[in-house]
């Protein structure tokens, strides 16, 4: 995050604290004041995420969403506004309570740096697997943790109002809740060791992740992967699918369950196969319509061209018997 703080400060945080009151001075002027730092970790939470948010879930949205689904009778009425006033509402505030990793990562406190020869390739790749391995077992037991009677209905319900989900579902939690299911992204680089900018990219990848499982998109049905196809179960469903990335806790944790029988009937490339033959054999049938009407055009036209040539022959023998 000292990367991003460090461009900030350099592209505009420094010349918004200038404008700030005088009053304020002593704790926005220095760049390494824990209020400022603090309050500049904040504000490139909240407009990060919104932009990712925006960005992604939109494209989604409308290059990958199905569409169709918003005609199932549990998609609720004006449920994509209500995604995303959920979604917007929550983020500064799930964006407060993680101030205190970030503040403490630019602090030097966390395992980041920047060196790849302070660990070597082998382990800056290893590094990423074990991200996404830590992250997939301890994602699973918070998120199945709120299902639990005491936290659900305070914590986790409101994700689950959407039965039939929407890109712009996949942010779409209680401030807390959010807060509770990123904590491992977090606590990773506190107890391993990462490279700073590959813990920046699996960051984001995972966000995109998060969106890419709520947009309805089925591309694999892999028993391993935790696709769109078996998060559509969860939501659907309520007691399966815990999962992050991988189905490999649900297993273990006797939570897993295949993806439904609509699930295989609207596979992505079936669908969009079906959908470009379709396309063929409507533009077949109108090339087919053109070259009818092409052919009944002419027929009229030669009909039309001896009507005026006999017209014409007619006056012709007028004129010479006058």
């Amino acid at each position: 995050m000292d990367v991003i703080l460090d461009l900030a400060d350099n592209h505009g945080l420094d010349a918004l604290y200038a404008q700030f009151p005088s009053t304020l001075q002593p704790y926005v002027a220095d760049r390494h004041h824990a209020f400022r730092q603090c309050f500049s970790l904040w504000l490139i939470a909240v407009v990060g995420v919104n932009l990712l948010y925006f960005i992604f879930s939109t494209l989604s949205y409308y290059f990958l969403f199905d569409h169709s689904l918003m005609k199932h009778p549990k998609f609720l009425p004006n449920q994509i506004r209500r995604e995303i006033m959920l979604s917007v509402t929550s983020f500064p505030v799930t964006a407060l309570v993680t101030v205190p990793w970030f503040y403490f990562e630019v602090r030097g406190y966390s395992k980041l740096y920047k060196n790849v020869d302070d660990y070597g390739w082998g382990y800056f790749y290893l590094s990423i697997g074990m991200f996404l391995a830590f992250t997939d077992c301890l994602i699973y037991w918070i998120h199945r943790f709120e299902h639990h009677p005491m936290l659900y209905w305070w914590l986790h319900k409101q994700h689950h109002a959407w039965k039939v989900s929407t890109p712009f579902a996949s942010f779409a939690f209680h401030p807390l809740d959010g807060y509770f299911q990123s904590i491992p992204y977090h606590a990773f680089v506190f107890i391993f060791p990462m490279h700073a900018y590959a813990y920046l990219a699996a960051f984001v990848l995972v966000q995109i992740w998060t969106i890419s499982i709520h947009d309805g998109a089925y591309f694999t049905q892999h028993p391993i992967i935790n696709s769109s196809a078996h998060h559509t179960v969860h939501h659907l469903e309520f007691n399966y699918n815990y999962g992050q990335y991988t189905t490999l806790w649900d297993r273990i944790g006797g939570s897993y369950k295949e993806p439904t029988e609509h699930v295989e009937n609207n596979m992505f490339f079936e669908k969009l196969s079906k959908r470009m033959a379709q396309y063929e054999k409507n533009d077949e049938s109108r090339m087919q319509t053109a070259l009818i009407d092409n052919k009944d055009q002419k027929r009229r036209n030669r009909k039309l061209g001896k009507g005026r040539a006999n017209g014409k022959g007619h006056q012709a023998r007028l004129v010479k018997e006058d």
